[in-house]
């Protein structure tokens, strides 16, 4: 691209100081992503403007781009001839040259692999050996043999780019390094010119292992830093070429992309198609710059259902038409070059396609165009509606025909060709374009890009500078301010420790408070634990003991009784441990809560009013007593009804009833206390089936409903009395801040002031880079994006402006 005019040479300096201004700003920064903003500046600034013609292979990019430049530079060919990139630089009349990177041995041996597991030809990995070469060209030949010629399947094409591959291997291996890429310019080749240099790298074999082409042409198409990429297909057999292509999209710098279609000759998109437009659509340097070009046109010509299904896909995948474009590459390209011939010459046949036109058994071959030439004037229906009456006769050779028809209508019919082909409404799209809309577009594009951060700075810095212009300026009118405020601030003060406590408990009762599910957890697990313990441990002995004391004029103990003695142990020794885990609990949960308290903003607050706490900290600690006695409570009533049997014990079909029925057998096989134990194990498990039960729907269900009700009944309801009490201590507040207001109203002004002064410089300095950067915008004509000022008359507050106004009236 062309230097940049003298108004936007510091663009770049003038857009990072606001993005600078935006960084300083913590309550903005958040707000805002700042990459498309680098991604556009970069774009504006940069010497150079890379257009990438990217698709399938076979879609005819290298041709399209022949066809624009009017110059048979680069190599096109069917199928996939070459992962080779391209690049077409500007250069004077007598500075053009061409540099040429070849593949490494390494890479072409990839390709080799990829190609013959394509074609399933046993990969040989050697390729420096001759007879890995011999064989491989011969199977080569015979899949072009077998096809029927080297364009009539995919196939034989592939086969074609193996031969092609060997064949410029072999040729080239001097010039090929085994690891690395090896460049070379055109003088190292004895080229006295880039006609002999594009020669040599578009022939098929030389092209097929060079990495990298750089052009250096001259044409008022690359003028202004413009640069035409050619990329390899998207659908490669050789993985790493099509990553390559799919890379180059991505690309940051890529700033605009021809995105070549094959619909034209297939009917439908590809999938490899479709992701080529999802990804470039996420390339922020490319934003709408893309041109679709449904190339081969000339295929719908004769095949009138192809042609409604590439319209109905257009209609449908294409909203904006305005860049969308018909060609056909090979006749507009071609019938460019051919008039500059005439009949001597047979219009080319003896000099642009002297290599095609081969006698093979006395008859010439037919170049590619002489054929599709022919069908356009037979078939295409292209010329129905013109003075044009050609006619292509069967009793002629192809050439023939090409030669005669020519001789008859000359430069019209070639004309009218090139203007078929669709080529000159492309080129003329593209040039208006890049010479025309290119720069407005990308300074419009870095303008859009900026106008909401300077729309919002521009109001952030208003808003908090009217708002210290509204602040007292002397010590009694703030003084006179904060006490006026002071009513509202121990309102919030109050409001904010009521929603904290809200929270805190919210928190609790959704299970969110990961603390204190920890502990509960731990509360469980020592409750299974216990349970566990006692019935492993219970003494049958000591049962029986305890209800011999209870009935001194027995001896005999039923079954019964040393079951009530067991269910009033394990009930009791499980309300202990229930009552101690809740205590630990509960503190728990309050030092937690009390730390949370005292590093919260509300509580900071209160120290400032009032010189304390206001009595939360007394608050808290009467509440979590009150807490803690309830919970207690509800532990004592919760294990005491472990007492009771759970009801379904006795059911029939239980398992319980069984086994209390074997526990019965076995214990009045006797009646001393040794018929008892000797039952123990089962009275253990009979007790386990019984409390298991009971304990889990406690410890899963029950009791943690009971917590998480108690805490709300018990914390809401004095987070309202508490915020109540804060607010009626105002009399207090105005006391103690009277203490102290002094200096504190002092030390405000000053902040104020030196707040004030900061926002002014902030202020200046963004109106010095918005300036710039409108200078520069209104230098590339970009006139309607103008990035907003901040103005002295901005600056007065809403009142001030009220107030002139009132007096104006």
């Amino acid at each position: 691209m062309t230097e940049l005019v003298p108004q936007c040479q510091n663009l770049s300096t003038q857009v990072n100081s606001l993005l600078e201004l935006l960084h300083q700003e913590p309550s903005l920064r958040p707000q805002y992503d700042t990459t498309a903003i680098a991604a556009s500046l970069k774009k504006a600034i940069s010497p150079q403007f890379e257009i990438v013609f990217a698709g399938a292979f076979s879609a005819g990019k290298s041709m399209l781009i022949n066809a624009l430049l009017e110059r048979e530079l680069l190599y096109s060919a069917e199928g996939h001839a070459t992962g080779t990139e391209c690049y077409i630089h500007y250069a004077d009349v007598d500075q053009e040259r061409v540099v040429l990177t070849f593949l490494s041995e390494a890479e072409i041996g990839e390709q080799v692999k990829a190609l013959c597991d394509r074609l399933q030809i046993p990969a040989y990995t050697n390729i420096n050996q001759p007879e890995t070469i011999k064989f491989l060209t011969e199977q080569s030949h015979e899949i072009i043999k077998h096809e029927g010629g080297e364009n009539r399947s995919d196939k034989a094409k592939q086969a074609k780019a193996l031969l092609l591959l060997l064949e410029g291997f072999t040729h080239n291996r001097a010039h090929i390094k085994t690891l690395n890429y090896a460049t070379y310019s055109m003088e190292q080749f004895n080229f006295s010119n880039l006609a002999e240099a594009a020669t040599y790298a578009r022939r098929g074999s030389n092209s097929s292992v060079l990495k990298k082409v750089e052009y250096y042409c001259h044409h008022s198409l690359l003028k202004d830093g413009n640069i035409l990429v050619d990329t390899p297909g998207i659908d490669a057999p050789v993985k790493k070429d099509a990553e390559l292509a799919y890379a180059k999209i991505q690309h940051p710098d890529t700033s605009a992309v021809v995105c070549v279609l094959k619909p034209a000759s297939a009917g439908d998109m590809a999938i490899e198609e479709t992701e080529l437009l999802e990804k470039m659509r996420s390339n922020l340097g490319i934003r709408d710059r893309v041109f679709y070009v449904f190339n081969r046109i000339d295929q719908t010509w004769y095949a009138p259902q192809l042609r409604q299904r590439l319209d109905n896909l257009i209609q449908s995948e294409f909203r904006d038409i305005s860049r969308v474009y018909k060609t056909s590459a090979l006749l507009g390209f071609y019938a460019s070059q051919i008039k500059h011939t005439n009949g001597s010459n047979r219009f080319g046949l003896d000099t642009i396609f002297a290599e095609s036109v081969k006698q093979i058994g006395g008859e010439e071959e037919n170049p590619q165009f002489v054929s599709e030439f022919n069908n356009y004037c037979a078939n295409s229906g292209k010329l129905t509606r013109t003075d044009f009456k050609v006619s292509v006769h069967g009793y002629e050779t192809p050439n023939q025909n090409y030669v005669r028809i020519l001789n008859e209508w000359e430069q019209p019919l070639i004309n009218q060709l090139i203007a078929d082909s669709g080529i000159e409404d492309f080129r003329n799209a593209i040039t208006r374009y890049l010479t025309e809309e290119k720069r407005p577009q990308l300074f419009a594009i870095l303008a859009d890009d900026l106008q909401p951060l300077c729309i919002n700075l521009r109001q952030y810095y208003l808003d908090n500078y009217r708002e210290l212009e509204r602040q007292p300026r002397d010590i009694e009118a703030m003084k006179a301010q904060e006490l006026t405020r002071l009513h509202q601030e121990l309102k919030e003060v109050g409001i904010e420790f009521k929603n904290q406590i809200a929270h805190e408990v919210n928190e609790v009762i959704v299970k969110a408070d990961a603390a204190f599910e920890q502990d509960f957890k731990k509360l469980q697990s020592r409750m299974v634990e216990y349970l566990d313990e006692l019935v492993r441990n219970f003494s049958v002995q000591n049962a029986n003991r305890r209800a011999t004391l209870s009935h001194p004029r027995n001896q005999t103990v039923p079954l019964i009784a040393i079951l009530v003695e067991a269910l009033y142990y394990l009930a009791n020794e499980l309300e202990d441990v229930l009552i101690e885990e809740t205590n630990r609990l509960i503190m728990a949960f309050y030092q937690r809560l009390l730390d949370r308290i005292r590093q919260s903003e509300c509580y900071r607050k209160l120290f400032r009013l009032l010189g304390n706490d206001g009595g939360v900290e007394d608050q808290l600690k009467q509440v979590e007593k009150s807490v803690i006695d309830a919970l207690v409570n509800e532990a004592k009533i919760e294990c005491d009804r472990y007492v009771r049997e759970s009801p379904r014990f006795y059911d029939e079909g239980q398992f319980s009833i069984y086994q209390f029925r074997q526990t019965l057998e076995k214990t009045t096989q006797g009646y001393d206390c040794s018929s008892i134990i000797e039952a123990e194990p089962a009275i253990r498990q009979l007790l386990k089936l019984d409390f298991d039960p009971k304990v889990s729907k406690t410890i899963q269900k029950d009791f943690r409903s009971a917590i998480n009700l108690t805490l709300k009944t018990h914390l809401l309801p004095m987070a309202d009395q508490q915020a109540e009490l804060i607010f009626q201590q105002h009399d207090k507040a105005r006391e103690y801040l009277g203490q102290s207001l002094d200096k504190e109203a002092q030390e405000k002004i000053e902040r104020n002031e030196k707040s004030q002064s900061q926002i002014k410089d902030k202020i200046e300095e963004y109106n010095q880079a918005v300036s710039g950067i409108n200078g520069c915008l209104q230098a590339m004509q970009v006139y309607e994006r103008q990035l907003p000022l901040i103005s002295q008359e901005d600056l007065k507050s809403k009142e001030i402006l009220v107030e002139v106004c009132d007096e104006n009236n």
